[in-house]
């Protein structure tokens, strides 16, 4: 195996292994930055993992009234999905659950173009019980729904577009406070980048997954190889006596240039400390390429 190593921070000939997966953009505004950040922050939750959620999502960026169709604060939030159907399903349920329900909130297509669109208000238009409004300006059509703090605008329908989940790399540190401020690092310095979204908390996972599981009812379980409690059990075990924790950093993307954008500079962040900051090894999670023909090869991605 080839040897690369940054700040003396020895970089795993290996690969992470991604998938495919259908995505969306809303754009969410409110009257106050607050009351966007109340509204995404719902929108957004219980959204992880399709594996328990059913669909990952997460704020991609915050916007200016200038960037805003009705020039008040917003926020950019992505919603990926393993199918067109699911992403429909999860999408019109939250925006009518979490954002509707929001003071003062509007809901917008974030994704214009695209062959294929799912519906916002057009599916959430009948809680107006007879008294919604279409409106159309251009090619955009919305609806104005009445609600108790006057109206709620919502655009009818956004597109979707394919895009990549799974995208991963894992940070092994000597300590778990180590461990931690380097992730932290690492996700100060992909959430700038457009068209990405981490949608673990705080942009982190510890509970780091494998698929199956010695229970027949579980698609995934706990990665034992990269548990530091398990070493001395685990024959599989990947972690040297010197890593005490591991976090894991989960991307989804737009594309492939996305994804290698944003773990590179994660691992560069991550990894900027070198050794002396307790980071000892970068990996990343990869199942042989059965999972995905997405695969990321950290010495190329960090070339």
């Amino acid at each position: 195996m080839a040897e690369l190593q940054i700040n003396g921070v020895r970089i795993e000939d290996t690969f992470a292994e991604a998938f495919p997966m259908t995505y969306t953009r809303l754009v969410i505004t409110a009257d106050t930055p607050a009351w966007v950040d109340a509204a995404t922050s719902s929108l957004t939750g219980f959204a992880t993992s399709v594996i328990g959620c059913g669909c990952e999502a997460a704020v991609e960026r915050l916007l200016t009234p200038e960037e805003t169709p009705d020039s008040r604060p917003g926020a950019a939030v992505m919603i990926f999905g393993m199918s067109t159907g699911d992403l429909a399903k999860h999408v019109v349920n939250r925006v009518g659950q979490c954002v509707m329900t929001s003071p003062g909130s509007a809901c917008y297509a974030g994704l214009l173009d695209g062959a294929k669109r799912i519906l916002l208000g057009g599916g959430l238009r009948y809680f107006g019980d007879g008294h919604q409004i279409a409106k159309k300006f251009g090619d955009r059509r919305f609806w104005r729904l009445p609600v108790m703090d006057g109206e709620f605008v919502c655009e009818d329908s956004v597109a979707v577009g394919k895009g990549i989940g799974g995208g991963n790399f894992l940070i092994l540190a000597a300590s778990h406070r180590q461990c931690l401020a380097a992730a932290e690092a690492a996700v100060a310095a992909i959430r700038p980048l457009p068209g990405i979204i981490l949608p673990f908390p705080g942009g982190v996972v510890r509970s780091g997954s494998k698929v199956g599981s010695k229970y027949k009812a579980l698609i995934a379980s706990t990665n034992t190889r990269f548990c530091p409690t398990l070493r001395a059990v685990e024959p599989e075990t990947l972690l040297t006596p010197d890593v005490e924790a591991v976090l894991e950093l989960v991307l989804d993307g737009t594309d492939e240039t996305a994804i290698r954008a944003g773990m590179r500079a994660g691992i560069a962040a991550a990894v900027a400390g070198g050794t002396a900051a307790g980071v000892l090894a970068i990996t990343a999670g990869n199942y042989g390429g059965k999972l995905g023909p997405h695969h990321f090869h950290l010495h190329e991605v960090m070339a």
